[in-house]
Order: structure tokens, then sequence, then C-alpha cells
């Protein structure tokens, strides 16, 4: 059986949890915080969550986990079949990591842990969002999926990381940088489907935990 190890706060953790649930694939969950402990270095060289761990050793990377569990269990599709519509998802996805979340993670200290971030920072971030929010809007499709038609593995990615895109700006700058693009409904949309439910309530949860370890 997969086993997921990591912590259900985790946008990237969500990700992965998400294609488990909506493949139908049989997995347990072991809270792992990142501590940077030898066991955590041991399945991830980097000290990240989330990791699985598999009849054949661990795997980290959330993209590398859920093309093998695309690979690895291909019943219940998440990508189609055509190479060429597989490779747009695909670059849907890093679209939405690399150029969207990745630059306002830099903003997450100052905006939800309480931290402080340099103006410089601020106006990168910012310049950096510019250029990449219109070229994802000439990607992504929203009909009603993110890249289309169908429920994919772009969908997974984009669902549990535009409401960070969009709290951090607003919070940081004092707007939605999203807000232009149908992600608001599109979130509410995906966010009624049972798997999705499952990962809210889960990471709710897991925010309570957190909390009152901090206490």
């Amino acid at each position: 059986m997969i086993k997921l190890c990591g912590f259900a706060v985790s946008n990237y953790y969500n990700k992965v949890k998400l294609v488990l649930l909506e493949k139908g694939i049989s997995f347990e969950e072991q809270l792992v915080w990142t501590d940077r402990s030898p066991t955590l270095l041991s399945h991830s060289p980097l000290g990240k969550v989330p990791y699985i761990e598999t009849e054949h050793g661990s795997l980290c990377e959330s993209q590398a986990i859920v093309d093998y569990l695309e690979s690895r269990f291909p019943e219940h599709p998440l990508m189609p079949a055509d190479p060429y519509a597989a490779a747009k998802l695909r670059e849907l996805i890093t679209f939405i990591e690399l150029h969207l979340e990745l630059p306002v993670r830099e903003l997450y200290a100052e905006a939800f842990f309480g931290g402080k971030v340099s103006d410089e920072v601020k106006a990168k971030v910012e310049k950096q969002l510019g250029r990449s929010i219109p070229a994802f809007a000439s990607l992504a499709k929203f009909d009603p999926f993110v890249g289309g038609k169908e429920f994919t593995l772009a969908d997974c990615a984009a669902v549990v990381h535009f409401p960070l895109v969009s709290m951090a700006t607003k919070i940081i700058y004092g707007r939605d940088f999203l807000a232009e693009l149908p992600t608001r409904e599109y979130v509410k949309y995906i966010s009624e489907r049972p798997a999705m439910q499952k990962v809210n309530a889960d990471r709710k949860a897991n925010q309570e935990l957190m909390a009152s370890r901090g206490k």
C-alpha cells in the first residue's frame, strides 16, 4: 500500500492526496513534520514533504509522485492518452507551480507566519506576477476545469495553489492578483467534489493541530 508522508496544511501534500483520492488508490497517511531529521532526509534529501513510500522505495517531489501514480495505477486516468494533450496539461502545471506559486512563496513568511519580507522582494514578486499571470491566462481554459472539459492532474495542482496565491497577494499588496481570472468560482466548483471536501476537512484539522503545537 502507498504511504503518504507529510502534513495536510502543505499544498503540495494535498496535491498528491487529491490525486490518490480521485484515482481511488488505497493509501495510508503518516504525519511527518519538516524537522530535517535523519529519517526525513533519508526519504526526501531536501527535507521537504510530501514523499511517498512504495514497495520499491521512497519517492519525493510532488510532480514525480503524481506522474508515478498515474503510470502505476492506470485505472481512473487523470491524464489523456494523447501525448500532446497530456503535454499541454503538464505545461499548465509547470506554469502554476513555477511561475505562480513559487514566486508567491517568497511572500508567505509575512503573509501567513508573522515574519517580514523586504520591499525589494515584494517588488520583485509583483514584477514576476505581472508577466506570469497573463501568460498563464493565455493557456488556461476554465471550461469548467483548468485544462478543459475533463478533471486532470492539472486541477489537482491548481485547486491547492490558487487560494494561496490569492490570499498572499491580497494580504501583501491589498489586492488579489488572480481576481481577473475565474479562479474563485473555479476553486468553489472543485471544492464540491467529495475528494476535495475530504482534503479540505483534513487540512482544517491539521491547521488546528499546528496551532496547538505552537502554544
